[in-house]
């Protein structure tokens, strides 16, 4: 568990790109070892909003054959996620944490090219959200 945190921090960025990835198995088990889970939830935020603005980046700059050929993004994906912006605004970036169409969120927030600042904020709020309740039912906290 030496490099529990860098192990930590490297798959919760990659899980917030399009790579089919889960980092709360780690997290939970980083805190069973006693990790602080403070730094544990930090860790994983961060390294997950960073995967998830390199998901918005592929999308603000990504060609479209890039996003199809290269990251298997399929249409249906991209058309769900886009629906689900535009019918229910920003507020959906609240929801980047979940799988498959989180990342889908992302992208399709670069590529509509929305307010990186706003994008920022609601993302790491779902993200901290989602790895602090994590922490919570773990240690105890929520029963």
């Amino acid at each position: 568990m030496d490099n529990g945190l860098p192990a930590l921090f490297l798959l919760s960025f990659l899980a917030a790109t399009v790579l089919p990835l889960g980092s709360e198995w780690l997290l939970i088990a980083l805190i069973l070892n006693l990790f602080d889970p403070r730094i544990v939830v930090l860790t994983a935020t961060i390294g997950n909003f960073l995967g998830a603005c390199t998901t918005y980046g592929i999308g603000f700059w990504g060609a479209a054959f890039l996003l199809k050929k290269f990251l298997r993004i399929d249409t249906e994906q991209t058309e769900r996620a886009t629906a689900l912006f535009c019918r229910y605004g920003s507020w959906t970036l609240l929801l980047s944490w979940l799988p498959i169409i989180g990342d889908s969120l992302c992208l399709v927030a670069g590529y509509l090219r929305f307010n990186f600042l706003l994008f920022s904020f609601l993302v790491l709020i779902g993200k901290l959200g989602r790895y602090a309740v994590i922490a919570a039912v773990t240690t105890g906290s929520i029963s």
